[in-house]
């Protein structure tokens, strides 16, 4: 009979928070601790609450990669004996940031209340964008809307919602773990090196064959592989793959070069070499030309070869005199 009318009183107590209009509220919270969320720490940090024990959550300025915020919190075997006298709240939007562990006044925006489930393993995921992508399954419960990161520090409150708890519940411990949901997301950041010659000329990117308006600062792309083309009148056009990884920022080097176009001869050491009938070395110096037509002429004793080819904006030719030996073998 006493337990049939501690059933009753908790589920009026449930209705009456279930049926609170969402609005600033003065509560008394023991607070254990402050937990911070980072993308640095994707593992999370963990500390233990009581069964009227409450939390503080905060995020640092970086949020970008993050999508949300997971709240696991795992019971004793012997809560199984317990449900309905314990629920949860969600506070954010407090009126101060609580700094020091203990009794705490606060006011705050109440986002959630959820009486805790039947289970050993709780898990809370708390959207902090509005496209995140997560979805309430039977391993995870989204108790509240998006709450963005400038609602942040949040608290994380257990309380109890009915009376006459039993001795073995008030001393009973929970441990709750709080980490970063990340995004599929990491970034890159453009460091162009530019010639000598031609500081600051302008040049345009495109990745994945989007143009990107302001490549100066730093990009957010999808995790994987990426195709970056660089496209200018002033430098050599570029093309290269690159791979961005989740929470991580990738400096990527843009070596600018000259778009002047380069001929590099080999030969043999006894070969003379001719370029438009100017004598020139061999060897692996690049030699700047105009582009359009040119004539390449190597002597070797009495023997003479000429190639003519055509020299374009921003490439590079390698042009080689080789000597072969055929063997041939008849009856």
């Amino acid at each position: 009979m006493a337990k049939t009318a501690k059933t009753r009183l908790g589920f009026f107590v449930i209705l009456f928070f279930l049926s609170m209009e969402a609005r600033a509220e003065s509560f008394r919270a023991l607070l254990a601790g402050n937990l911070e969320i980072s993308p640095d720490n994707p593992a999370g940090a963990s500390i233990p609450l009581g069964y009227n024990g409450s939390v503080s959550i905060s995020m640092g300025e970086d949020t970008r990669f993050l999508r949300g915020v997971e709240l696991e919190l795992s019971a004793p075997q012997r809560w199984l004996s317990y449900r309905g006298s314990l629920a949860m709240a969600l506070y954010a939007d407090l009126d101060h940031t609580p700094t020091a562990a203990g009794v705490a006044d606060l006011q705050g925006q109440r986002i959630a209340f959820d009486p805790l489930p039947n289970k050993i393993q709780i898990v809370y995921q708390i959207p902090i964008r509005p496209v995140h992508g997560l979805r309430a399954s039977p391993y995870a419960a989204i108790p509240a809307g998006v709450t963005l990161p400038s609602s942040f520090p949040i608290i994380f409150r257990i309380m109890p919602i009915i009376k006459g708890l039993s001795e073995e519940l008030e001393t009973m411990t929970f441990q709750l773990n709080a980490k970063p949901i990340l995004s599929d997301e990491g970034a890159v950041r453009f460091l162009p090196r530019y010639p000598e010659q031609l500081q600051g000329k302008p040049f345009m990117v495109l990745i994945d064959d989007v143009l990107i308006e302001n490549h100066g600062g730093e990009q957010l792309l999808k995790e994987g592989e990426h195709h970056l083309v660089i496209l200018s009148d002033d430098y050599r056009n570029e093309s290269r793959r690159f791979l961005v990884e989740r929470a991580r920022v990738l400096d990527l080097a843009i070596e600018l070069q000259d778009p002047t176009p380069l001929i590099i001869m080999e030969s043999p050491e006894n070969a003379r070499i001719f370029l438009d009938n100017r004598p020139v070395s061999g060897g692996s110096e690049p030699i700047p030309v105009e582009p359009g037509v040119h004539e390449v002429k190597f002597q070797v004793s009495d023997y003479t070869i000429t190639k003519s080819l055509t020299v374009q904006r921003g490439k590079t030719y390698r042009v080689a005199l080789t000597v072969d030996v055929t063997v041939s073998e008849s009856d």
